[in-house]
């Protein structure tokens, strides 16, 4: 096992028996699971929706080479600029160069987890550019210095007690103060940032390749205010999330968000064209649309789990993996946690050092069941096990076990020679200080069932 896989191993068995945090997560998972209930319901053939989302992301995957283009063509005619990135540092690097040449020193963040991937804040602090995130739960998480618990709610392993605890320590705020009342201390102070800040940043849920726009769908209001008030607005884009048509909304924003919060639409959706026009009051000076790839080619060269790249970023998976509800985001520590981190990651940071992840489950299916684009989640989870051993990416004592464990199991007289002593003595040596060490291991009967039977029957025809 590699280094990042013994930190999860480590990381989850204390996360497991940290009773507040279970707590704390149960306690969001069950108000989710209400909403999400209540706005599915809504949906009228959901099955069918879901199987069109399917088809329609599948479409893109197969002609990414064609929609790309056609978002890029389109984006420029209205005078926006495309920069494709092949990696975290490219992206990184022509950000930089877009708020240098602008003499920029301060930049307002919406909540996009593209730029948590490519670690775009950090990277900015080191070039003595102030980023500072502008969405109420990114805010919380950056205070804290820790990266966004949950792809769609960044604070959700923290209590509100937690939450005035932090705001006491920063702006003296009442301990006791209510919800309400730290998301205004909240407001107040970024307000006045979006106001000042010189560049906007965002992410973008989806880019429409007909129209050549950005889509950013959100509950705050604080991406508008992000792509409105700076003279330059930049969004950092995963090269998967263009759709055909501005018509394919109607399907998706609906099923982002009834998926993501049981919302029947998020609170503010927004279709962004280019930057400001002639004949325009407001809006940027300038746009520019950074499409990353950083190992999404990866993945999509991969025939049976390119649909990986199919999920719009809505949660529902995390939200039901019993796994993830007991050890939560940052144990994964990866940008993207859960079920469809686990059969992502692999492909675009490494199947050495993350293929541990695709082991992170129960393999009950119920992210394969929750998701609206019909990602065969389970499938592929096994699929990059498959992957890691054909690759030789396993130990030897791992490759040994598994072959002896098939022999014996295939060979019925193998499996009756050694007797339960045997047996019991194998458990305990192999498996007692790793998967036993915290669960009273099995006691293997003296005698197989088979053995048993042959010996009640001896002697009958």
């Amino acid at each position: 096992m590699g280094s990042t896989a013994e930190e999860f191993l480590v990381a989850s068995e204390e996360k497991v028996f940290d009773a507040s945090h279970r707590r704390i997560i149960n306690n969001s998972i069950d108000k989710y699971n209400v909403a999400a209930a209540s706005g599915i319901s809504r949906i009228a053939n959901l099955d069918n929706a879901k199987k069109k989302g399917h088809v329609i992301k599948w479409k893109v995957m197969e002609n990414l080479d064609k929609f790309l283009p056609e978002f890029e063509a389109n984006f420029q005619r209205r005078g926006g600029k495309v920069i494709w990135a092949n990696d975290a540092e490219e992206a990184n690097r022509e950000i930089l160069n877009i708020i240098q040449k602008a003499k920029a020193k301060t930049v307002v963040k919406s909540k996009s987890m593209v730029t948590e991937e490519i670690h775009l804040n950090e990277f900015l602090k080191e070039n003595h550019i102030e980023s500072l995130e502008t969405d109420l739960g990114e805010y919380i998480v950056q205070l804290l210095g820790q990266a966004p618990y949950h792809i769609v709610t960044p604070a959700m392993h923290l209590s509100k007690e937690d939450i005035a605890k932090l705001f006491h320590q920063h702006f003296g705020t009442s301990l006791e103060a209510t919800a309400e009342e730290l998301t205004l201390k909240a407001r107040e102070l970024l307000r006045d940032k979006h106001l000042q800040a010189d560049v906007g940043i965002t992410g973008a849920n989806f880019l429409l390749a007909d129209t050549g726009s950005v889509a950013i769908s959100e509950n705050e209001g604080n991406a508008r205010l992000c792509t409105t008030f700076p003279k330059i607005h930049i969004a950092v884009v995963g090269i998967e999330k263009v759709i055909p048509s501005i018509t394919d909304l109607d399907l998706f924003w609906p099923m982002l968000s009834t998926h993501g919060t049981g919302q029947n639409l998020t609170v503010y959706n927004t279709i962004l064209n280019g930057p400001r026009q002639a004949n325009e009051t407001d809006g940027p000076e300038e746009m520019y649309v950074v499409l990353l790839d950083n190992g999404r080619t990866n993945l999509l060269a991969q025939k049976e789990q390119r649909q990986g790249l199919y999920c719009i970023r809505c949660g529902a998976c995390l939200n039901v993996c019993p796994v993830y509800q007991n050890v939560g985001g940052h144990t994964y520590n990866t940008t993207y946690s859960g079920p469809i981190g686990a059969i992502i990651t692999p492909h675009t940071d490494g199947m050495e050092e993350f293929k541990h992840l695709s082991y992170a489950s129960s393999l009950c299916g119920r992210c394969t069941e929750v998701c609206p684009v019909k990602i065969d989640i389970h499938k592929m989870l096994l699929l990059n096990r498959r992957d890691a051993v054909n690759e030789g990416l396993v130990t030897t004592k791992e490759r040994w076990g598994w072959a002896i464990w098939k022999k014996g199991m295939l060979k019925r007289s193998l499996t009756d020679f050694f007797g339960g002593k045997m047996k019991n003595f194998l458990l305990r040596f192999f498996f007692k200080n790793t998967w036993g060490h915290l669960r009273e291991m099995p006691e293997v009967a003296e005698k197989s069932f088979t053995r048993q039977w042959q010996e009640k029957h001896q002697g009958e025809e």
